[in-house]
Formats: C-alpha cells, structure tokens, sequence
C-alpha cells in the first residue's frame, strides 16, 4: 500500500510539473525517470583540464561557453502575478559539436516553454553559464559564487532559426550530438531552433570585479 501511494504521489507531481515546464512532454513517471546516463551525457564535454588564466578573458568566456551543456536563461515575465519581473530558467545549449566551437549558444525550445511566452513579447534576454558545472570548481576547493569559479554573462537577443538554413541545420548538429536524447522529445511539441546573438560578454573569473569582452575578440579567441 505504502509503495502505491508513492507511485500516486510521483504521478501527480508529474503531471503538475508538466503543465509548467513542458519541455519534456512527460504524461506518466516512466517518461521522467527512465532515463539512461548516454541520453543525458553522451558526447558533452566533462574535462579535467584546468580553464585558461584568467588574465585572458576572452578565451575564459570562450571556454566557458563550449564546456557548458546548459545555462540559466533570464527573460521579463508576460503571465501573471509576476508581469515585469526577472524570470530564469535553465535551457539545454551548445555552441558546437565537441570539436567545433562556434561562441554562439544554440537552443532548442518549444513554444509552449513558460519563458518562449516571454521572448516572444520581448527577446532581449541574458543567459549565465558557469565553471561550476564541470569538475574544476570542486577539485579547487571553490564555491560556485567564487569569482575564481569562472562564469559569463552573455546579453543579447533571441533569434529563431529556419530549420533548413545552414545555421539551422548547425544548431541541430550541435544540440544533438551534445544532447542525444533530443530527438526523442515530442514531435508535437512545436520544437525549433535558436540563438543568442550576442550584444554584450560580461566575464567574472578573478577578484576585482568583471571585466567586459569586445564581441570581435571573444569570436577570435581560442577555447581551448
């Protein structure tokens, strides 16, 4: 019986979660958890290679930006009861195959995500990514809030792209050989892809406070 009422706990918090974040299209518990670890990582890119300095700012941001699989996304709220306020959420990203680095994070995204209402309505947005998702950060003894735990701020504008242009047949290559489990997301769904188009690269990865990138030098540097 105490098994039972789990299972209808699990399902119920399924299905509410659900009509939130509908990124996942999940209708029972199986949807959720049955989920192998070569879904999630297969191909992401979990080094332990210590970052660049971080007197070169430039090739941080370019680090960060290819090493991260996901990042918080921050829009103006449309709904209610929070209409014009900040609203993050985190979104699956990739700036290229492993051994491609473009420095332009891609998405993949459905219209019925609570933060697609916000872009539609205005698509200035900022997304952070952080060293903190990869094993640096804890082999150095670093809180994610440390500035020496390296994390960007890139500003700019979301941009829907045509899934038969070049660069939409791109994304889909960077997205999905970065997230396998992608394809498998529910075709109904209405998924497309996008971009950030970048306007503005804060990087904090040293005491002292952050440091602004020039877009042609972030473009031009090296990740790795």
């Amino acid at each position: 019986m105490f098994a039972v009422l789990i299972l209808l706990c699990l399902s119920a918090t399924v299905r509410d979660s659900s009509s939130l974040n509908l990124n996942f299209g999940a209708n029972n518990v199986i949807d959720i958890f049955a989920v192998s670890d070569n879904d999630i990582a297969n191909n992401t890119i979990l080094t332990d290679d210590d970052p660049p300095p971080h007197n070169q700012a430039a090739r941080m941001a370019r680090y960060i930006t290819h090493t991260s699989n996901w990042g918080a996304m921050a829009t103006v709220a449309v709904r209610e009861p929070i209409v014009g306020f900040p609203f993050a959420n985190i979104f699956s990203l990739s700036d290229g195959p492993v051994d491609q680095s473009s420095g332009t994070p891609y998405m993949y995204i459905s219209p019925w995500e609570v933060s697609a209402h916000d872009l539609r309505q205005n698509n200035q947005t900022s997304i952070t990514m952080s060293l903190a998702q990869g094993n640096y950060c804890s082999k150095m003894n670093y809180d994610p809030e440390d500035p020496r735990c390296a994390h960007i701020i890139l500003t700019g504008t979301f941009v829907k792209l045509t899934r038969e242009s070049e660069e939409g047949q791109f994304a889909k290559k960077s997205l999905f050989s970065r997230h396998p489990i992608m394809p498998e997301w529910p075709e109904d769904h209405g998924w497309f892809f996008a971009k950030l188009d970048i306007k503005n690269i804060l990087v904090l990865d040293f005491f002292g406070g952050a440091v602004t990138v020039p877009l042609e030098e972030y473009f031009n540097a090296n990740p790795k």
